[in-house]
């Protein structure tokens, strides 16, 4: 019913750059937030980026001044600008919105399916 639609991982070279995108479509009164998790193999998710409808973002300590975060509140897509990316930064990415699913749902969240990020040396 509510889906995050995630494109733009793949393959890339230590200090190169991804652009990641995700779109949310479905039964969506109002979005709050969105943002990007990654999971690294052996390591617990952790936030990487958000963003709220208003505005206001977070980053990782280890992504500031290399990624950037950005929104289409009109189009509930949320992007992810990854530069001078770094082999430990090897991980699936996960697109995540908070959302307002109306009356009878209520507040509700939903994650995408995840995009694999592989940083060669």
């Amino acid at each position: 019913q509510v889906q995050l639609e995630e494109s733009g991982g793949g393959l890339v070279q230590a200090g190169g750059s991804l652009r990641l995108s995700c779109a949310a479509s479905g039964s969506i009164f109002s979005i709050n937030a969105m943002g990007w998790y990654r999971q690294a193999p052996g390591k617990q998710r952790e936030l990487v980026a958000h963003k709220t409808s208003g505005g206001s973002t977070n980053y990782a300590d280890s992504v500031k001044g290399r990624f950037t975060i950005s929104r289409d509140n009109a189009k509930n897509t949320v992007y992810l600008q990854m530069n001078s990316l770094k082999p430990e930064e090897t991980a699936v990415y996960y697109c995540n919105a908070d959302y307002y699913g109306g009356v009878v749902r209520g507040y509700l969240e939903v994650w995408g399916q995840g995009t694999l990020v592989t940083v060669s040396s």
